[in-house]
């Protein structure tokens, strides 16, 4: 009874910690894609207002 109520703990310790990589996982995929996403909005921008501004290395 005690080693089954312990893998039970153990198991159910380890489907949670599965869970929160998981979601912590997905939140730095939409991060990056957010970060990525404002980049290229970025050099859009400075695209279109290259022909008034010379861009400086």
């Amino acid at each position: 009874l005690l080693t089954t109520r312990v893998a039970d703990y153990g198991y159910r310790a380890f489907s949670g910690s599965m869970m929160l990589l998981t979601v912590y996982g997905g939140y730095l995929c939409v991060l990056r894609g957010y970060r990525y996403m404002q980049k290229q909005k970025q050099l859009q921008i400075s695209a279109e207002n290259q022909d008034t501004e010379v861009m400086k290395d």
